[in-house]
């Protein structure tokens, strides 16, 4: 059996998903390309030229929709449209889809489904985005400077053949993760090490720091993208980022408590409170926030254990332990890609277990995000207990989303998918679950409830 199987195994029951909000693209408005200023003119090689509209023109967000359609071409005309980007390091990510024209010859994705034979098939307006896959094999989408753009490149490629038909129409478009007025601050205060975005308009905002997981160094592109939806958000780097301590045996709690300082006492944050939002590893580090220190208002847990985990978390007199991880019991695929999914131990089984957060200490709003075929973190598990845990002490402040056929990895809206990486403990290649198609909606349906659980708790409206 190899990992892919696994992947495909594992979600399968994206047969019963539900028919849940997420943003799409509306469709455009039928009227010549050349009557929208700033729309990037594809070149036609035919008589009749296909043209390329994109809605916005020339720039959106990264976790907006964006509305892609074709004009010009036959009537019923067989179509093959590709996108590609290049990352960061010159990396290439590819998807491809067939589509057949309207009677018209206009194409749009908004209405017209993609048929077999494709990355995806079926309507998926946004398909052509989080289809990409990379040319490299395990090599994942990571924006590193969020102040330039992806750049899109979109081809109209004639027929449905497997080697490229002839190309009708090609066009680019920017995918940036700061809006215009955004601002991007470097902050060393103290020990902290980290980026304040702060969004435009009357200040104060309400304030979120982003927590990333294991792996080191600065990741700012959730921080960045929240900020966009008007929240001052600090990403905030806790090892392996300069000078920070670059190989820990244990994590202070103090360090985090000095950047819930850092945001309370900033006179563009809102107070009383803030939010924290945790992805994997920080997601029990901003669950343990939220039952050790004061001032936390409101936990978004992405794919995060409830537990300590590897590493010792001090906070002054106390040491909680780290979860015991049991290497011998990882599977081993034939092609050399780990099963970790049952190598950490079970909290809720051992009575007293140390390493177990006390979340019932916490009067913060807890938003526990699961993806069910998680394979790094048993999150449906730990979201699942930690919900009856709560109640059963009469606790309410706690909510939780499972998602059928997503993995380990749930990221912004539109993100590539990501079934297999390298394990932050084993530092081998893992699989962390997951199926496309229900990892598109996951990450798009995830984002709006995160926004709105924000919203919600940290404004007074």
């Amino acid at each position: 059996m190899t990992a892919f199987t696994v992947c495909r195994q594992g979600s399968r029951c994206w047969q019963r998903w539900l028919s849940w909000p997420s943003p799409a693209p509306q469709p455009l408005q039928h009227r010549s390309a050349l009557q929208i200023p700033g729309v990037p003119t594809a070149r036609g090689l035919t008589s009749k030229a296909a043209t390329i509209r994109f809605s916005p023109a020339s720039r959106s967000l990264f976790d907006e929709p964006l509305g892609i359609a074709v004009q010009g071409l036959g009537p019923r005309q067989d179509v093959t449209l590709r996108a590609s980007l290049r990352d960061e390091a010159g990396e290439l990510f590819e998807a491809h889809a067939r589509y057949r024209a309207a009677d018209d010859g206009e194409l749009d994705l908004a209405r017209c489904p993609a048929l077999p034979g494709g990355s995806f098939s079926g309507l998926e307006p946004m398909g052509l985005l989080w289809a990409l896959q990379p040319r490299k094999a395990f090599w994942r989408l990571v924006k590193k400077d969020v102040q330039t753009p992806f750049r899109l490149q979109l081809e109209v490629l004639e027929g449905h053949g497997d080697d490229p038909g002839r190309l009708l129409a090609q066009a680019q478009h920017e995918r940036a993760f700061l809006r215009d007025g955004v601002r991007r601050v470097p902050v060393r205060e103290g020990r902290i090490r980290a980026t304040l975005f702060l969004p435009p308009g009357q200040a104060p905002f309400p304030g979120v720091v982003d927590i990333d997981g294991l792996g080191g160094g600065l990741c700012e592109r959730r921080a960045s993208l929240l900020a966009n939806h008007g929240f001052a958000t600090l990403a905030l780097a806790y090892y392996q980022y300069e000078d920070l301590i670059q190989k820990p045996d244990k994590l202070h709690l103090e360090y985090f408590e000095e950047a819930v300082n850092y945001m309370l006492q900033h006179t563009q944050v809102k107070g009383p409170g803030i939010g924290l939002l945790g992805y994997s590893k920080g997601g029990d580090l901003s669950l343990a926030m939220a039952a050790f220190l004061k001032n936390i208002t409101a936990v978004a847990s992405i794919n995060g254990p409830v537990a300590i985990t590897a590493f010792p978390l001090c906070y002054k007199d106390k040491r909680i332990p780290s979860l015991f991880c049991d290497e011998k019991r990882v599977k081993v695929y034939d092609d050399n890609i780990l099963d970790c999914s049952d190598t950490i131990s079970d909290p809720f089984k051992a009575p007293g277990n140390q390493s177990l957060i006390p979340l019932e200490k916490a009067e913060a709003h807890l938003l526990l995000i699961a993806g069910q075929d998680d394979r790094i973190v048993n999150s449906k598990y730990f979201a699942t207990e930690a919900f009856k845990y709560l109640q059963a002490r009469g606790k309410e402040n706690v909510q939780t989303l499972i998602y059928p056929g997503a993995g380990h990895c749930i990221d912004p809206p539109f993100s590539p998918f990501y079934p297999i990486g390298n394990h932050p403990i084993f530092h081998k290649r893992a699989v962390l679950g997951g199926e496309l198609t229900a990892y598109s909606k996951a990450q798009a349906h995830a984002w709006l409830q995160i926004l709105a659980f924000f919203h919600k708790h940290l404004n007074d409206k």
